[in-house]
């Protein structure tokens, strides 16, 4: 770089006066009005914007921008009302179409004038605060034009009228409704609200009101609700046409306050077509439609819930109450099933799996499932028929389709401990009769039932199938010790732990000869191999094959309980015996010995006996001989297979005795617990805690739990503080 000196340049104003010409600003203006003329007139190809820009700069410049500012709207007006005089005349459809014209020529106009007078829109209007060119040239049309006292209500009626005629099937010139539409957006967000939005959606609530009407009059609820569904389509197309988008939610929150909030409660509960016609109908779409109209409107789903709610209880209620479907469990579990299938499709197919409506539909179903005090026991007779024979053949996913649907029921009980006192007895039959389909399904419920109660539920349930292997392999260990049992009859003993199975008191029975050696020495062995254990003979659990000749020679395997073995084995020494001889000889019980005798005797091709005289009752000076005519197309025959059945009313009452003697311990135990933690808690609360704290197995009833905490108090667990008789202390 160079060192010399820097200079310093100053710049000085002009040492003369500069004169400007008086008249400028007015030749100047000329100019510029003379071209706005010519621009509003269309015959601007002749101008030179560039130097019409300078006049316009030049006049700012100099002071002279209020001039040109006010000059610009005055002449601009001027056009304006020159426009809107012939707007006014135009007649008919011809209206929207010069007006159109119009404001595209004002638009174009407006944008050559803004790029001429460009400078005062940057320098002089920023500094006076005044509207922009574009905006007031935007205001003046407006003023001028829209607001025209003969324009204004013409222009509101003839758009009003042109989308009354499109709703009534006519065909209107969509793209001439969207420019005027879109002028009025570009005039400003409350130009077009004010001057059109508004009184297009009070004309549309008239519309509606009408229309929804006599649609109600006239249709039922499955084409009423297409013809709402197809309006609001309507309108949002319309609204994609040639309206603002902000505008959709209005129109279409007009659209469903008319046709569907209007109406809510008349077209839920119409009559042969409402929404209890389409639950009971299948009408998957109609309830699709409905879900997702009513679901648009404040309480819409809460109305179709309530009402859904209501049908599903009363008709659940009916069919848990009456004695006639009550008569068969199976189907009566299998009822239930089909409208708990019948309402999962409705809610996925329909309801879009909504959380509300499932939890309306399950609270439902366990409300009218505890109404019969018998569906614990119908539901464990239900899983009995199907793992004896309704799941064979079935693909192992198809079982565990019918389990999980049975878990779902079983989730209802409100007793489950009541299930499993039933689950449990009927388990035991299938596993001693050997006629449980899959030991793999008897399994895979115990497993859920684990899941969903815990390890407590199917402790015992676990040990019953442990017994079972466990009696195979003593029964290897008993013919290992004794290889000469391999000839004559063979005995399978099942050594079942008391505390794992359905306890059940010893009945007396004298068994065959031949039978009760072996169980002798069965006994001899077990008891040998077993220290400090005792056995108990359930013969009343037992089963029998035996092989009998009939008259002419015909051979048969009779399959028969063990009564029923005793009793046949009487005949290899007897022709004929009378009632009271075998009762005699057998010593089983009259009322076991006589089902007994019936099932020989009563039913039609199992008579392996006769009876004298002949009738369905046994009685006690009845004969008994061996029917020589018996036959049957089937060698192997079952006589009184052991089925689950329903309870008799003693078995019922005895059966509920046990359950409420197996809470009472459960609940002492909850009680316990919960004031261990607490120390000190009033009568109200233990209540409301101990029926939480069991709720997973049983409803707890509060006077059985007041006559819990007075035992422990006896106990001393327990006591009641001086002052307060509703408070509970824990003593430790």
């Amino acid at each position: 770089m160079s060192n010399q000196k820097k200079r310093n340049f100053q710049i000085e104003a002009f040492k003369h006066r500069v004169v400007v010409d008086p008249k400028y600003a007015d030749k100047t203006w000329q100019i510029l009005d003379r071209a706005i003329h010519q621009i509003y007139n269309q015959d601007a190809s002749g101008l030179s914007f560039e130097e019409l820009y300078r006049n316009a700069y030049n006049m700012v410049l100099h002071k002279f921008g209020d001039k040109l500012y006010t000059g610009f709207i005055a002449t601009m007006t001027a056009h304006l009302k020159d426009k809107s005089k012939l707007i006014e005349a135009a007649q008919g459809g011809s209206f929207l179409e010069e007006l159109n014209k119009k404001w595209n020529e004002h638009n174009k106009a407006l944008e050559m004038i803004r790029d001429i007078l460009m400078y005062m829109d940057r320098t002089y209007i920023e500094s006076t605060k005044k509207p922009h060119v574009h905006p007031m040239g935007l205001s003046l049309w407006r003023d001028n034009v829209v607001h025209s006292p003969k324009i204004h209500a013409r222009l509101l009626n003839t758009l009003l009228d042109l989308v009354h005629k499109e709703r009534t099937g006519e065909v209107i010139d969509r793209g001439l409704v969207r420019n005027v539409t879109k002028m009025f957006m570009d005039l400003g967000e409350s130009v077009y609200r004010d001057d059109f939005e508004k009184p297009f959606l009070d004309a549309s609530s008239e519309f509606y009101k009408v229309e929804s009407m006599e649609f109600i009059e006239a249709c039922d609820c499955g084409d009423y609700l297409k013809k709402a569904e197809k309006r609001l389509t309507e309108e949002i197309d319309r609204v994609g046409h040639y309206l603002d988008g902000k505008s959709e939610d209005k129109i279409t929150s007009v659209v469903e306050k008319e046709m569907i909030a209007n109406h809510m409660q008349r077209l839920v509960h119409m009559e042969n077509s409402g929404l209890v016609t389409m639950l009971l109908n299948d009408k998957y779409e109609d309830l699709g439609r409905m879900y997702n109209l009513f679901r648009r409107v404040t309480s819409g789903l809460a109305t179709v819930r309530d009402v859904m709610t209501s049908h599903l209880r009363e008709m659940g209620k009916q069919l848990v109450t009456d004695p006639e479907k009550s008569k068969d469990p199976v189907e009566f579990v299998q009822r239930l099933l089909d409208e708990r299938d019948k309402y999962d499709k409705i809610i996925s197919t329909a309801f879009g799996n909504d959380k509300t409506f499932q939890n309306a539909s399950n609270s439902s179903f366990e409300y009218f499932i505890n109404l019969n005090a018998r569906s614990p026991e119908f539901i464990s007779l239900f899983v009995d028929d199907k793992l004896r024979k309704g799941l064979k053949g079935i693909a192992d996913a198809d079982v565990e389709v019918v389990l999980d649907k049975v878990m779902m029921l079983f989730r209802y009980l409100q007793e489950k401990d009541v299930f499993e006192k039933y689950y449990k007895q009927h388990l035991a039959k299938r596993l001693l009769s050997g006629k449980t389909v899959s030991d793999d399904a008897e399994k895979s419920l115990i497993v859920k039932l684990k899941t969903e109660c815990g390890y407590q539920f199917t402790s015992k349930l676990e040990g019953m199938f442990t017994d079972m292997k466990t009696s195979e392999d003593t029964m290897r260990g008993f013919y290992g010790s004794h290889p000469e049992l391999s000839e004559g009859p063979t005995l399978i003993v099942q050594v079942l732990t008391t505390g794992s199975w359905p306890t059940q008191p010893a009945v007396p029975c004298n068994l065959p000869a031949e039978v009760s050696v072996l169980c002798e020495k069965f006994r001899s062995y077990y008891l040998g191999t077993h220290t400090g254990r005792r056995l108990s003979w359930q013969t009343n659990m037992g089963t029998a094959d035996i092989k009998a000749i009939f008259g002419k020679g015909q051979k048969h395997e009779l399959n028969v309980s063990t009564f029923q073995m005793c009793v046949l084995m009487l005949f290899n020494n007897s022709d004929r015996l009378s009632y009271k001889e075998i009762e005699q000889a057998t010593e089983i019980p009259a009322p076991d010995l006589k089902r007994c005798l019936q099932s020989l005797a009563c039913v039609k091709g199992k008579n392996v006996i006769k009876k004298e005289p002949m009738s369905k009752d046994i009685g006690e000076e009845d004969l008994f001989s061996v029917n020589d005519k018996f036959t049957s197309k089937f060698y192997k025959v079952k006589i009184g297979t052991v089925v689950a059945q329903k309870e008799t009313e003693p078995e019922k009452q005895e059966t509920r005795q046990r359950v409420e003697e197996d809470r009472k311990p459960q609940i002492e135990a909850a009680i316990v617990r919960i004031m261990k933690s607490r120390k000190i808690l009033d009568h109200n609360n233990i209540i409301a805690e101990v029926t939480k704290q069991l709720q997973p197995r049983f409803l707890a009833n509060p006077t059985e739990i007041k006559k819990r905490i007075e035992s422990l108090i006896e106990r001393d667990f327990l006591e009641r503080d001086n002052t307060d008789r509703k408070l509970y202390r824990y003593l430790a």
